[in-house]
């Protein structure tokens, strides 16, 4: 049996909507933030021993985390007609490895700086002001490695409705999370990167999508 280890308003979710787009039965065990760190759990260091989600257990293998691996795994085992992924050798292929990879091994970065610099914003006068003087630099770069990641991202469903191409794909379950991040504090809207918005807008209403959201929460990201 496929147990996800969920973490709520986290990434795990991209795991649920990939499961509800195969079709395969799974189990999930949700955990709470704190409401005043927003940390995960100490519980989730029982399941792995660096305590984050996802985690993903299934007919007794050793707990995988990290979410690309996880939907690597969960495509190699469950999708056996490859309906999630392209053909391999094909142009589009090489666009599917890229995204699927360029979510957390680039997009996230910046936009997980940026939530941090958002948190200093909390603090109490006048650490507040002495703090938003400090970072300014940080903060002017890290909001210019949004703007251009997104932009890169806009040209790329220019070109095709997808991230890998004409059809949905598992690069598109790993980009939602950057998408969803980056419309909570990244300045992602219909305005200011319409194909992107459109592209997200389509991914929220597909059916698995909604059925990940009822099983595992609302996705809120503007914290």
């Amino acid at each position: 049996m496929v147990r996800v280890h969920h973490l709520e308003n986290s990434r795990s979710h991209r795991v649920l909507w990939l499961l509800e787009e195969l079709g395969q039965p799974y189990e999930v065990v949700t955990y709470r933030r704190d409401p005043a760190t927003l940390a995960a759990p100490a519980a989730l260091r029982a399941v792995h021993p660096l305590g984050k989600s996802p985690v993903l257990e299934d007919d007794g293998m050793a707990p995988l985390a990290e979410s690309g691996a996880i939907l690597e795994y969960l495509l190699q085992r469950y999708d056996l007609s490859g309906r999630f992924a392209p053909a391999r050798g094909t142009a589009d292929w090489v666009r599917y490895l890229h995204w699927l990879h360029f979510a957390e091994g680039s997009a996230m970065t910046p936009l997980l700086v940026k939530l941090i610099l958002n948190r200093t914003d909390k603090a109490p006068w006048p650490v507040r002001g002495i703090l938003r003087k400090a970072l300014m630099p940080l903060r002017v770069r890290v909001e210019g490695q949004i703007a251009d990641q997104l932009a890169y991202m806009e040209a790329a469903l220019a070109q095709a409705p997808h991230f890998a191409g004409e059809a949905f794909s598992a690069a598109d379950v790993q980009m939602i999370f950057v998408a969803e991040a980056s419309a909570a504090r990244g300045g992602l809207n219909a305005g200011s990167y319409p194909k992107l918005w459109d592209w997200l807008t389509r991914m929220r209403a597909r059916p698995g999508w909604q059925r990940a959201l009822e099983k595992g929460g609302a996705l809120r990201l503007g914290f």
